[in-house]
């Protein structure tokens, strides 16, 4: 039996609704829905970040346009440094290539001083301050007043004359005495208004004014005692170098045969 003829469309359209809201037919079209939904958000983002490059190329080219000309005419002067600056740079540059350079020469000068460095005891005087430092390499080990020669100038009336100065330099201890003997050289007698005697008179030994030690540092200077020890730190001698009793004795005990002694 035909069941549409029977029943006639009302059977058709009622028969079409059931397969419409068919549970499975239903979730078949909520996922193409959601598919639908995510292409869209998709397509719209992307479309977003298209946009926004278009506008920023839209952009950079609308500011090369304009800034084109204003290159092109004053574009040399654009990238110009002044020339304060300049002078700035290179006056900066100078300074710190003479501090390199100073630096370097005091470094050198360090190195050499080092090497010239006398590594066990050495003295250095001090003639225009009339003072003595003790040194072992570095270390100092005494410092103390001592007496110089007194400039002073002594003519004779053979136009003779003597200036009373303590050399200057770099000097060896040559010779080492105990009590020494000071024998009076001409100008001695000359000094004291008295005639020249021969070269070995008596007159010409004269004992205890050297004191108990005497150093020598070749052509008639030595560093010895005095017993005029109220002058010492005061440039009175004929250009010997005068010490006190206790500083000349720890000199004399230090330093050897050989060892040098600096004069200034």
């Amino acid at each position: 039996m035909n069941l549409h003829a029977l029943f006639g469309t009302s059977f058709q359209q009622e028969s079409r609704i059931k397969t419409i809201h068919h549970p499975a037919r239903i979730e078949f079209f909520k996922g193409k829905l959601v598919i639908l939904q995510k292409k869209y958000a998709l397509f719209i983002l992307i479309s977003k970040y298209v946009l926004a490059v278009i506008l920023l190329i839209c952009i950079s080219l609308m500011m090369v346009i304009n800034i084109l000309p204003l290159l092109q005419e004053q574009g040399p002067s654009l990238f110009r440094i002044h020339p304060n600056t300049v002078s700035a740079i290179d006056s900066l540059t100078r300074d710190h290539l003479v501090e390199m350079a100073e630096n370097r020469r005091i470094n050198d000068l360090r190195s050499k001083l080092d090497k010239q460095t006398p590594k066990n005891f050495y003295l250095v005087i001090n003639t225009t301050e009339n003072k003595f430092r003790l040194y072992s390499g570095k270390s100092l080990i005494r410092e103390g007043i001592c007496s110089t020669g007194s400039y002073t100038l002594l003519m004779d009336g053979n136009e003779r004359k003597w200036k009373f100065e303590t050399p200057k330099g770099i000097f060896k201890v040559q010779g080492k005495k105990t009590n020494p003997v000071w024998k009076k050289p001409d100008w001695a007698f000359v000094e004291e208004g008295l005639p020249i005697p021969s070269v070995n008179h008596p007159s010409r030994f004269e004992y205890g004014t050297l004191g108990d030690y005497a150093l020598m540092l070749g052509n008639g200077y030595m560093i010895h005692g005095t017993i005029y020890q109220r002058f010492l730190g005061l440039p009175v001698t004929h250009g010997c170098v005068r010490m006190g009793d206790e500083d000349l004795e720890l000199v004399y005990n230090k330093l050897k045969i050989g060892s040098t002694i600096y004069i200034y």
